[in-house]
């Protein structure tokens, strides 16, 4: 598989100039009045109609009930307060008389714990959280009748197995991306690394200076180095891992242990060592690689050899839902062409709807982030909840499920 590089000077024309998120607090704005159609008079910051490509679904507007309360990934629903020119969140209200109130989520198992609390109407979940909730009933099956964006979702996020059941939506494709490795270009001035060996070899120019994702997901990044690299542990899906292959991974990251310097959460953590130097080689996200090169950091990212894991993120509605039609009404809006083109673009992922590519300015994102290159996620292991029942097929063994990846990690970490 080739190797995909992405540019710096490219990346920089993307502009993304996001403010640190960390702040996991309640957060909420003031919902205004609500317009007829498809406009808003507010969004960006700036003033005068202008047209958001959707119009709000008139059963779920006539049921308004005036607030919606959301776990989000921090970036997800920004309302202009951190940059005037990335505001999705004001126009929504706008057109729905929905007040927007946001609880940023850190990690995949803080969202799963702060959905069960009931007190939340949806939820942007990752592969990883997504069929926890399902099986725990915290989240319901969706009817897209009810939801206009649905069907210019592209085909390959749709009923995948981490956001539908038995062949019914769980919930609606957000948009999508690869956990990348980013490494600094002065510390590789010989060469470029192309392979994830840079992050668990020792022996190389990062040594000591190894930032990793701090979840017990990051067990599958391991898994599918030891997939390319020794294909003798029979591994052919990094979260369907035997008591054998697991524990391989794991011998692996605690190799890695040695030579790492930051185990990260915060993104923001990461950016800024990547910024002060500190960090040489990591795990890292799109919008991490941007936001430091912006600040000047001298790195580059990219996704190795041997694969990825990644993210397919799904919106979807709480079973214990105070305010429904509100968040069916967000999530068909998040998932429409213009939204769902504005949080890609400050997010730094590729979109979930088709259409969001055909709007002006966005073709060079789509491109950058491959959103229209199926090829591109051949080798990307979305991020999955682990079980007993192994997600590759085999029936002869029993599978290591994410409770125990859990306890691993908590081991490893200790």
């Amino acid at each position: 598989m080739r190797t995909k590089r992405i540019g710096a000077a490219l990346l920089a024309s993307l502009a993304i100039v996001a403010a640190a998120c960390g702040d996991d607090s309640e957060s909420g704005t003031t919902a205004a009045p609500t317009t007829e159609g498809g406009s808003a008079t507010t969004a960006g910051g700036g003033g005068g109609d202008m047209d958001y490509m959707w119009t709000p679904n008139a059963d779920l507007l006539a049921g308004a009930e005036g607030q919606v309360n959301i776990v989000a990934w921090a970036g997800y629903i920004e309302d202009g307060s951190t940059d005037p020119a990335y505001d999705w969140t004001t126009p929504f209200e706008a057109m729905t008389g929905c007040q927007v109130n946001v609880k940023l989520g850190n990690s995949s198992d803080e969202m799963v714990q702060l959905m069960q609390s009931g007190e939340y109407d949806g939820v942007s979940a990752s592969g990883d959280a997504t069929q926890r909730l399902i099986a725990g009933g915290d989240v319901v099956e969706i009817d897209p009748a009810e939801y206009s964006s649905y069907a210019d979702i592209f085909d390959g996020l749709k009923l995948q197995p981490w956001n539908s059941v038995d062949g019914k939506p769980m919930g609606i494709p957000h948009g999508r991306g690869a956990n990348l490795l980013v490494y600094n270009t002065e510390a590789f001035a010989d060469g470029a690394p192309d392979s994830w060996g840079a992050m668990f070899e020792p022996g190389g120019p990062a040594d000591g200076a190894i930032s990793v994702y701090d979840s017990p997901i990051y067990i599958a990044d391991a898994a599918v180095y030891l997939m390319a690299h020794n294909p003798e542990l029979g591994i052919t899906n990094p979260y369907a891992l035997d008591q054998d292959q697991f524990d391989a991974a794991i011998a692996l990251l605690e190799q890695q242990k040695a030579i790492a310097s930051q185990y990260w959460a915060l993104y923001t953590d990461q950016q800024a060592a990547l910024e002060d130097g500190s960090v040489l080689a990591g795990t890292t996200w799109q919008v991490i690689v941007n936001l430091a090169q912006a600040n000047g950091a001298k790195i580059d990212a990219v996704k190795p050899v041997e694969g990825a894991t990644g993210w397919s993120d799904t919106w979807m509605l709480s079973s214990k839902a105070a305010n429904p039609n509100c968040m069916k009404m967000w999530m068909d809006w998040i998932t429409s062409p213009w939204a769902n083109s504005q949080v890609a673009v400050w997010f730094g992922e590729a979109p979930s709807n088709a259409k969001s590519c055909e709007l002006e300015g966005m073709a060079e994102h789509c491109q950058v982030f491959h959103a229209e290159e199926d090829s591109y996620w051949t080798d990307v292991w979305y991020w999955t909840t682990a079980t007993e029942e192994c997600l590759d097929g085999r029936t002869d063994v029993t599978c290591v499920p994410y409770t125990e990846w859990v306890n691993a990690w908590t081991s490893l970490r200790s």
